[in-house]
């Protein structure tokens, strides 16, 4: 069971649940992947409403890592994530919700 007070949202990736967090290391290796240089960068561009595919895709990646998964983003191009791209893209806000403070 996700638990939303530590941050963490669930997500079924290819019919087996996975929890994602964004851990301080997790935060670091998205900010990376999307050339952010501080996390108020990285959150202001969330924000801004123009989240791109790939934004969701790094979003994901970051997430599973932070919740113990060993892939990479390569791992999801044939992938099946229950609910599509948009619910991919709902999980991915409702984790950086939760990452900074908001239950959701």
């Amino acid at each position: 069971m996700a638990n939303p007070r530590a941050g963490e949202v669930a997500l079924i990736l290819d019919g087996r649940r996975h929890i994602m967090k964004l851990s301080l290391g997790a935060l670091a290796e998205l900010e990376e992947s999307l050339g952010a240089d501080s996390i108020a960068a990285l959150v202001a561009r969330l924000e801004s409403g123009a989240v791109s595919a790939r934004d969701v895709l790094a979003l994901i990646v970051a997430g599973l890592r932070g919740g113990g998964w060993p892939g990479r983003a390569a791992d999801l191009v044939a992938a099946e994530i229950e609910g599509g791209p948009v619910e991919a893209a709902r999980l991915a806000a409702l984790l950086v919700a939760r990452a900074f403070g908001e239950i959701g």
